[in-house]
Order: C-alpha cells, then sequence, then structure tokens
C-alpha cells in the first residue's frame, strides 16, 4: 500500500462528481477515461429517508502492484519513498498489459497518446506539498488524503476516549 490513500466521508459527499472534473482537467484526462471514479450506490432506504452512498475510487497503489509486474518495459513503476504507482509516458509502449492485469481496471487506456494512464496521486502536486486535484476541489470537502497507519491511530484513539467516557 501506498504512504497515502483518499478517504471518502460518505455523510458529506453530495455526487456532484468535483473530484472527478477536477481530477480529468488537471490531467488532461481523453474522453471516455476516468483516473478516478465516484461509485454511487442506488438508493437505499434508510428509515424513511432513501439514502445514497458514494466511494471515490482512485487507484489502490498496491504493495505489489500487478500493473506494475505485467509491464514489459518497466513503464508502470511504484515509487520507493511513499509507494505511489505511476505511468512513465516516455518508457509505454501501448501494449495494455498493466490494464489487463490490474483486477481493479484502474489504468486507462489514452487513444490520443496511444499510452496507458492512471491516477498517481497527482505525485508533481504531492511533490510540491499540495493535495491531489481531486481532494482539492471536493465542493462538499467529503474527500481527505491521509495516511493510512496515522488515520488508524486516531481512529483508536477516538474510540478509546469514547469507552472512558462511557
Amino acid at each position: 500500500m501506498s504512504k497515502y490513500y483518499i478517504r471518502t466521508n460518505q455523510a458529506r459527499c453530495i455526487s456532484c462528481k468535483a473530484c472527478e472534473v477536477h481530477c480529468k482537467a488537471k490531467n488532461r484526462v481523453p474522453k471516455g477515461a476516468k483516473l478516478g471514479i465516484l461509485v454511487s450506490t442506488n438508493p437505499v432506504k434508510e428509515g424513511d429517508n432513501p439514502k445514497i452512498l458514494n466511494l471515490f475510487m482512485p487507484c489502490f497503489h498496491c504493495e505489489q502492484p500487478w500493473c506494475v509486474a505485467a509491464c514489459p518495459t518497466g513503464a508502470m513503476t511504484r515509487r520507493d519513498k511513499d509507494g505511489i504507482v505511476y505511468v512513465n509516458a516516455e518508457l509505454c509502449v501501448g501494449c495494455k498489459a498493466c490494464i489487463v492485469a490490474c483486477p481493479w481496471k484502474i489504468p486507462q487506456w489514452d487513444e490520443t497518446s496511444g499510452r496507458a494512464i492512471k491516477c498517481d496521486f497527482c505525485r508533481d502536486r504531492l511533490d510540491q506539498g499540495l493535495k491531489p486535484a481531486c481532494v482539492t476541489a471536493c465542493t462538499a470537502r467529503a474527500l481527505e488524503f491521509v495516511e493510512p497507519n496515522t488515520e488508524s491511530e486516531k481512529t483508536r484513539k477516538a474510540i478509546g476516549l469514547k469507552m472512558i467516557e462511557r
């Protein structure tokens, strides 16, 4: 797993898809491809109110990415310092092996360039100390860019405090 992940606060998400739009704009993603997708359930009845659950799904940046293992040229790469998986466009020959290998079909085909593209958490922005475009643009502030271990620790402490208060 990467050093980071994007968490969706379902209570805040309003299904506006600003995350998808800003991701596409920032990364110049061609028509038909998405580097991150907002997945919504069909309305679920919760009491008297219908409810839609949303989850933004970018790349999972796996610990041992199948897309990296499948790439014959080394174009699909996992960055050592933070585990971000990205495509080195100069090395990509357009064989689509990464697309076939990924069980979540995260790498997408860019017909314009004839190469694979995928979410890289806007690594150029991260390197400048900024958050990914999808997180920054989230209208309802439902997306958070977090570190898994840090967030787990905060959750454990919060649950522990609630247990003590009882």
